[in-house]
Parts: structure tokens; sequence; C-alpha cells
């Protein structure tokens, strides 16, 4: 259960309030619905947003009147984000004009990529590799790396004279693809994105580059035994349809006793 200290949000002042207490389950996960985080991570990037740049903080106006709250300029960042609407949308939802709502966008997307990204946004190094394979051993994938998937991005407002080029599988509407290796921890440290919705996972792979430093013979060191065998590459999990690569493993359907 999570401590007070870990749920509870409050802002104030502001046209609304949100609170978040231990035994308000409801509430929390009606927070995560609506914005795609928790509070308690929410906070932690607010905060960190807010003393990054002086924009976010409350101020008043040359009338005295006192500006938005930090967390609701940086709540609406997260709804726009989350629901892909422009700002005019939350205009009366937030009580910020979408002019205000646009530059805190900008500005807190700024923010996140120069305040997170030498943690979070780049590739993993040795150390990284190392307590991948660590966690990923203790759950019964012995050298696996990560986990890759793909999926289609519906393009709403896609060009009509590319909309075949784009038009895939899924459907008749014209898709994106975002392809996209996650760790054990959910940790998603690679993401190759605008591929046309026409390709799938088996022809995706040539284009990525996330195999480009195996392929060259820099991949990251690895060895691990199986049912005897010793392997020196690390593999990643993959669905069925994905190319019968060495580094790819694929799930078994029905286990079998041999």
């Amino acid at each position: 259960m999570l401590t007070s200290g870990e749920c509870e949000l409050t802002i104030h002042p502001s046209p609304f309030y949100l609170m978040f207490l231990p035994r308000q389950h409801t509430c929390l996960l009606d927070f995560v619905s609506r914005y795609r985080v928790s509070p308690r991570l929410f906070r932690r990037i607010a905060d960190a947003v807010t003393a990054f740049d002086n924009y976010f903080q409350e101020k008043e106006n040359n009338a005295g009147k006192t500006g938005a709250n930090p967390y609701q300029k940086i709540l609406a960042c997260f709804k726009m984000l989350a629901t892909g609407l422009p700002p005019l949308a939350f205009e009366r939802e937030f009580g910020i004009s979408k002019t205000v709502l646009a530059e805190s966008l900008k500005r807190f997307v700024w923010a996140v990529v120069t305040l997170f990204e030498a943690e979070y946004l780049r590739a993993p190094n040795q150390l990284d590799i190392e307590s991948l394979l660590q966690v990923a051993e203790t759950r019964g994938f012995p050298g696996m790396i990560g986990s890759i998937d793909c999926m289609h991005w519906e393009w709403e407002n896609c060009p009509v004279g590319w909309f075949g080029e784009h038009q895939g599988h899924t459907g008749h509407k014209p898709t994106i693809i975002l392809e996209a290796v996650a760790g054990p921890n959910l940790w998603i440290w690679h993401a190759f994105f605008g591929l046309p919705g026409s390709l799938n996972d088996i022809n995706v792979p040539h284009r990525s580059h996330v195999f480009d430093d195996l392929a060259a013979g820099k991949g990251p060191p690895v060895s691990f035994s199986v049912n005897g065998n010793d392997y020196d590459m690390g593999y990643y999990l993959a669905d069925g349809i994905y190319p019968d690569w060495a580094t790819l493993v694929k799930g078994i359907a029905r286990l079998t006793n041999p």
C-alpha cells in the first residue's frame, strides 16, 4: 500500500482540487487513467521541471492576480500528451488560455529532455546491460537484453498522397510504426518511430538501428548457458512474426515436455 507521502497530491489554488489519500484507490486509478502517470512520478517530474524553468512557477501579473499553479500547468501538459488533443481543448478544464498551454507544453518537453535525457533517454551502457541480464535471469530468461515489438500509431491527418503508403494490415486507416525495446522493469531504452504502416515486424528490423552495433561486431559482451549449451550473444524476446535471427527468441505457444 502506498504511504500518504507517496500518493497524496493537492493542488491549490486552482479552479479544481485533486487530493489522493491512501484509502481512496478509485481516485488514484482515476488519476492514472486521466494523465497516464502515477501521482508520485508526476510530482517528481513536476517539481524538477518547475525548479528548472521558472515559467512554471506561480507568479502575479501586473494587476496583482495570481497565475496558474505549477502543478496545474504541468497536469495540462500530461493531459495533452496523453490524449493528443490541442491546447484549445483544455482551456475550460484547466482555466488556462490556449496560448499559455501551448507555451507550457513546448517548455515542458524541452525541460524533460534536458533534465532526464542523460539517465533515461539513451541506450544502455555496460552496467545497464549487466543489470538487465541479472534481472532477466532471475525471471527465467538468461541472456535476454529486452523485449522488442512494434505498434501501429493511427495517423488521423495523413496527407491523401501518402495514404496508400501508410495503410497497413490494421485496417483502412493510415498508421505510423513505433518500434520499442523494453527491459524487465519496463525501462523503454529504444524507440524507433516514423516508418509507414505498410511495413510490419518482418521488415522493420531491417530499417531499425537497434541491431547496428551487433551487425558491426560491437554488441555488448554476454555469456550464458542453457541446457548445457554456451552462448556469447544476448537476445531479444519477440513474437512469432519476427525474422528467424539468432538474436531474436520467440515465445513458445504451447510448452510440452520433451
